[in-house]
């Protein structure tokens, strides 16, 4: 069965050693705060891995450690996620270069793009699938229905040019994959700045989504951003899916100053002796 969200986080051994981590998430925002070196970034890597595998194969007694995740609904044994992180590193994989036909993408950022433009185009003839279903039904408030399942992309839209503005780039509205002109110019996402590809990509898996619940999961996502996307960031994705439960490390208090300081779990509080 697939859950909401998770509820609870159980590590046991993190530092092959007698101190374990039990975390309980709230269903909205969590944010692992700490020096480096405490941990965050293992804890966020083992629950990733523990989500990749699936239903765990080792009981919690069988004396092997390992992560335990306790889901809402308690019966569900999974939930659907994404994983986004910062850092922008060259794309070097032969495997993921054998892959791409596009000579534009140069990065890890890029080729997260390269996938998300994909996704897009699936949840658009979602997004059509949807209206058309509600026409045929007959359904009386169908023009009212649909208006509002496009209104999304629209909303979507209008917030990535509200925060490209300053640099005077914004969406092409007439192409189904992601474009944007600038100055005269029509250009690809590739060549935005890393923030700005940054920001994209969250807005964008957000969006893919289509509100539904989901865990997002993201490893230090203010690294490419501007102070004050920082701290618009976590009110942007909750605004686009109001349903997503977001786990993220942090080391910048720009990211919890509009409304998010009771999110935050120090690693220290979550740690337990055995």
């Amino acid at each position: 069965m697939i859950g909401d969200y998770i509820q609870r986080i159980e590590i046991e051994s993190l530092w092959r050693g007698t101190r374990h981590i039990v975390w309980d998430l709230k269903p909205d925002v969590n944010v692992l705060s700490g020096i480096n070196g405490v941990g965050k970034s293992t804890i966020l890597r083992k629950t990733i891995r523990r989500l990749i595998e699936g239903r765990e194969t080792l009981e919690r007694d069988s004396g092997v450690p390992g992560v335990h995740l306790t889901f809402w609904p308690e019966e569900a044994d999974a939930v659907r996620f994404d994983v986004i992180r910062g850092v922008d590193r060259p794309l070097v994989s032969a495997d993921l270069l054998g892959r791409v036909a596009d000579a534009h993408l140069s990065t890890e950022l890029d080729w997260q793009l390269y996938q998300l433009q994909r996704r897009f185009l699936d949840y658009q003839v979602n997004q059509s699938n949807r209206i058309v279903a509600l026409f045929t039904a007959g359904d009386p408030d169908a023009q009212t229905k649909a208006a509002a399942i496009a209104a999304e992309k629209t909303h979507f839209q209008d917030l990535v040019d509200e925060l490209f503005a300053p640099t005077g780039k914004r969406i092409d509205r007439d192409d189904n994959e992601i474009w944007f002109h600038h100055l005269n110019e029509r250009i690809t996402p590739y060549v935005l700045s890393s923030g700005e590809k940054q920001m994209l990509i969250i807005l964008l898996t957000v969006l893919v989504e289509d509100r539904q619940p989901y865990v997002l999961l993201m490893d230090e996502p203010e690294i490419s951003l501007h102070v004050e996307w920082q701290q618009r960031l976590l009110n942007l994705i909750r605004d686009l899916n109001p349903h997503v439960q977001v786990i993220l490390t942090t080391h910048s208090p720009a990211v919890i100053m509009n409304g998010w300081l009771d999110s935050v779990t120090d690693v220290e509080d979550i740690i337990v002796e055995s």
